[in-house]
């Protein structure tokens, strides 16, 4: 995601402003409670096995409602977080530690988490020439977000949206009328950017490669057939592997040749991370 660094970091502003006046809107009155002068350190400690997710969103919290709180991380983005670790510390104003407390690790909780199974399918493919993608199967406002943490798992990006690739799928070729007239009209509209075709059976990657496609897509194929399109147009096209991706199945599939399997998991099944800040003692 370089080419996209100066919009991520707008993106991630905008998603932490957005997060903090949800929850804060006209001030946090539980936080009152605490005398204004009060400082204290706090730890974070991750419950489960993690991989780390989401430095970034925590800095700009803390950034935002008071840069005077000071962070220290004692893992990096990327690690693997054994059980009952404390990772983060946070020393400064007790009021904005605990206003902020929150925002943070919902951040924190859900990249990590999609960090993890993303770290989790690419260890299940590490010894092939293939890579693990996403999909758009995203939480809404946090594309940018989770697709950075699938980057953070070691898996690899799809297109970003509907702006950066053509995917052909069965609707558009019917639009079109086929195949073939999808995807030149493709090539007229956008021309350089690449352009991917989701075929259902042998037939249509075969006019997909004829057709001058860049990726094939072979949805809920067979791994007999899968095995077929490969070793046939090997050289002539790229192939993803898409649909139904259990991890044996993912294995299997993976020895068919393909260069890419997509897993809608890695951003749509999400979970959080179990997460706890707790005050540190005097």
């Amino acid at each position: 995601m370089t080419s996209l660094d100066a919009q991520f970091k707008a993106n991630l502003q905008a998603q932490v402003k957005e997060a903090l006046a949800e929850d804060i809107q006209s001030g946090d009155i539980t936080a009152q409670l605490i005398p204004e002068e009060n400082v204290f350190s706090a730890t974070v400690i991750s419950r489960e096995s993690a991989v780390l997710c989401g430095t970034p969103w925590v800095t700009e919290v803390f950034q935002q409602l008071d840069s005077s709180v000071s962070l220290e991380w004692h893992f990096s983005e990327g690690d693997e977080l054994p059980p009952n670790t404390p990772f983060l510390t946070l020393k400064g104003n007790a009021r904005s530690i605990l206003t902020g407390e929150r925002t943070a690790l919902n951040f924190l909780q859900t990249l990590s988490y999609t960090a993890t199974v993303s770290r989790q399918y690419a260890k299940l493919v590490d010894d092939k020439k293939l890579s693990i993608l996403d999909t758009r199967k995203t939480i809404p406002g946090l594309r940018l977000a989770q697709k950075y943490a699938v980057t953070i798992g070691g898996a690899s990006n799809h297109r970003i949206g509907l702006y950066d690739a053509f995917l052909i799928k069965e609707n558009h070729i019917m639009a079109a009328g086929s195949i073939g007239n999808a995807i030149a009209k493709a090539a007229q509209i956008a021309p350089g950017k690449t352009i991917e075709v989701e075929t259902e059976n042998l037939d249509e990657v075969k006019q997909a490669v004829q057709a001058g496609a860049d990726i094939i897509m072979l949805d809920n194929f067979s791994l007999e057939d899968m095995a077929f399109a490969v070793e046939t147009f090997k050289g002539q096209v790229r192939f993803e592997a898409s649909g139904n991706m259990t991890d044996e199945h993912i294995i299997a599939v993976a020895k068919t040749g393909v260069d890419y399997i997509s897993v809608g998991a890695l951003t749509k099944h999400i979970k959080a991370i179990d997460l706890s800040l707790r005050v540190d003692e005097e």
